[in-house]
C-alpha cells in the first residue's frame, strides 16, 4: 500500500489531521491514491470477488427480471413476496442496523435485536459488526478526508462531483480501505449474539434467497414458479434495497434541502422522492443534525416507517429509552433564516459516537 493511501478516518491521527485541514471544496489528501498504476487503492481478489457476488448478483437478477417481464409480465404471488421480504429486510436494516445498533436510538429487546440484525443481513449489505463500523466512521468525518463513501471525495468542480456521485454510491466498495471494529463498533464486537449472526452473513444471504425460492415453489408448485419468484422477490428485492440504502449515501449528500444544521462540511439532505422506499432514512438531513433521534421525518407528511416500526415496538414493551424528538430541540437544531445560525463545529451526535464505541455489559 503507497504512503498516500494511508489516510482513512481508520488510521485516526492521520485522518483527523486531513479532516481538519481541509477547505470544503478540494479533493481529499488520498484520492489520487484511486489511480495508482500498483493498484494499491483497489481491494485484493478476496474482496473483489465478495463485492462482486453481493452487489453484482442481484444486479444480473435484475436484467433476467426485464427480460421475464418482457415477455410474460410478473405474477401477483411474486410482487407480494417482494413487498414483503422488502419490508422485513429493510427495517432490518433501518430500524435494526441502523437506528437501534449504530446510533442507539433505543434500546431493543435481546429477541428482537437478533431478530433484526438478522433481517438486515439478509439485505445484502455486509455483516451486521462491520455495517455498523462503516456507518459510524461516515457520520465521524462525514464529507471530509476520512469518510468512507463522500461524493465530494474528487472536490466539488462537476467533474469531481460525478465521480463522486459513482464513488459514493457503490465504488467505495472496491476500494481498499477498511474500518477497524475494534475502533468504531466494539460494543458489538463484545455482544456475543452479534459475533453469530456477523458470522452466518454469507449464510443469512443464502436463507434470502431460499425464502423466495421455496416459497414460489409452494405457491405455484413448480420450478418455473420457483424460479421467477427466486428472481423478483429475491434477486430484484435486494437489487433495489441496496440502490435505495446506496442513494441515501450518494444523493442525498448532493440533492435535496437542508433545514436543519449540521457539522461543518456535513452536507447531508432531505431528499423526500426516496422516504417510502428508504422507510424514512432519506430525510438525511435531520438525520445527520441529531444522529441519536429515533425519528428522521419530522415535518408535516414526512413518511417515516422506520419510526412507526419502533413506536409499535415500544407499545408492545419491545423498545425501551426511545430518543424521540422533542419540540425544543428541533428548534435548537433547524437552520436559521436569518443568517444568524451557522453550522456547528462539533458534532451533536460526538459524544454519542464516543458512548456507542464503548463496551457495555448486557
Amino acid at each position: 500500500m503507497s504512503a498516500r493511501t494511508v489516510v482513512p478516518a481508520c488510521n485516526g491521527t492521520a485522518a483527523e489531521a486531513g479532516a481538519a485541514a481541509y477547505n470544503g471544496t478540494s479533493a481529499f489528501p488520498d484520492a489520487d491514491a484511486d489511480a495508482d498504476a500498483q493498484g494499491n487503492a483497489i481491494g485484493g481478489p478476496g474482496q473483489i470477488a465478495v463485492t462482486a457476488v453481493v452487489a453484482g448478483l442481484p444486479l444480473a437478477g435484475l436484467g433476467v427480471a426485464i427480460w421475464l417481464l418482457w415477455g410474460h409480465g410478473v405474477g401477483l404471488s411474486d410482487v407480494l413476496l417482494l413487498a414483503g421480504l422488502y419490508m422485513i429486510t429493510g427495517l432490518g436494516l433501518t430500524v435494526g442496523f441502523h437506528r437501534c445498533f449504530t446510533h442507539r436510538s433505543f434500546r431493543a429487546a435481546p429477541a428482537l435485536r437478533t431478530v433484526l440484525a438478522v433481517a438486515g443481513s439478509m439485505g445484502f449489505e455486509g455483516s451486521v459488526i462491520s455495517w455498523v463500523a462503516t456507518h459510524r466512521r461516515h457520520h465521524a468525518f462525514t464529507d471530509r478526508p476520512g469518510d468512507p463513501h463522500s461524493p465530494y471525495r474528487y472536490g466539488t468542480s462537476i467533474g469531481g462531483l460525478l465521480r463522486g456521485l459513482g464513488h459514493a454510491h457503490f465504488g467505495w466498495m472496491w476500494r481498499d480501505d477498511p474500518t477497524p471494529v475494534s475502533r468504531y463498533a466494539p460494543d458489538m464486537e463484545a455482544d456475543r449474539a452479534m459475533r453469530v449472526v456477523s458470522a452466518w452473513f454469507p449464510w443469512l444471504c443464502v436463507v434470502s434467497l431460499a425464502i423466495p425460492f421455496g416459497a414460489g415453489w409452494a405457491i405455484g408448485g413448480s420450478l418455473r414458479a420457483a424460479l421467477t419468484a427466486l428472481v423478483w422477490a429475491g434477486l430484484v428485492r435486494i437489487c433495489l434495497l441496496q440502490h435505495v440504502t446506496w442513494s441515501v449515501n450518494s444523493l442525498c449528500h448532493l440533492l435535496g434541502s437542508r433545514p436543519f444544521t449540521t457539522r461543518r462540511f456535513d452536507r447531508a439532505t432531505n431528499l423526500w422522492p426516496l422516504a417510502l422506499l428508504s422507510f424514512g432514512e432519506s430525510w438525511h438531513n435531520m438525520h445527520h443534525s441529531d444522529p441519536a433521534c429515533a425519528r428522521h421525518g419530522v415535518g408535516p407528511g414526512q413518511v417515516d416507517i422506520a419510526a412507526a416500526t419502533i413506536a409499535v415496538f415500544e407499545r408492545l414493551g419491545w423498545a425501551t429509552d426511545v430518543r424521540w424528538p422533542t419540540a425544543a430541540r428541533l428548534d435548537s437544531h433547524r437552520r436559521r433564516t436569518d443568517g444568524a445560525g451557522p453550522d456547528r463545529i462539533r458534532h451533536p451526535d460526538d459524544a454519542q459516537l464516543e458512548l456507542a464505541m464503548t463496551p457495555v455489559p448486557r
